[in-house]
């Protein structure tokens, strides 16, 4: 299963970000959630900041561009393997940052990825 850090997790059941965080765990992922607000989902924590932590394979984004740039250092500096740009979200900069870097970046649907087998 892949270590995957949600950026941008809310405690929002109508939001993406649940939804997909949710979905990762029923299908055995290990999540990590970053966002706004400090509370708890699921008994996991969502962080604010930029929490260290290691090993991550996917990052996933529910932030739009504009909204990523204070983000670029951390997430590259977690060198995870994939960088997942939820519609809404896709940015060509740092996309290009990440494929500096040999992280492999993916512009798709983590729900639509996750039901297709494909993630």
């Amino acid at each position: 299963m892949k270590k995957t850090l949600v950026i941008g997790a809310s405690d929002n059941p109508g939001r993406y970000s649940y939804i997909a965080a949710e979905k990762l765990l029923r299908f055995g992922h290990e999540v990590l959630l970053v966002g706004k607000r400090e509370v708890e989902v699921w008994g996991l924590k969502i962080q604010t900041g930029k929490p260290a932590i290691e090993n991550v394979d996917t990052v996933t984004l529910y932030l739009n561009p504009k909204n990523q740039e204070q983000y670029y250092n951390y997430i590259l500096s977690l060198n995870p393997k994939r960088i997942i740009f939820n519609p809404g979200t896709e940015n060509l900069v740092f996309e290009k940052m990440a494929e500096e870097k040999g992280i492999e970046a993916v512009e798709g649907c983590t729900l639509v990825m996750l039901s297709a087998g494909q993630y």
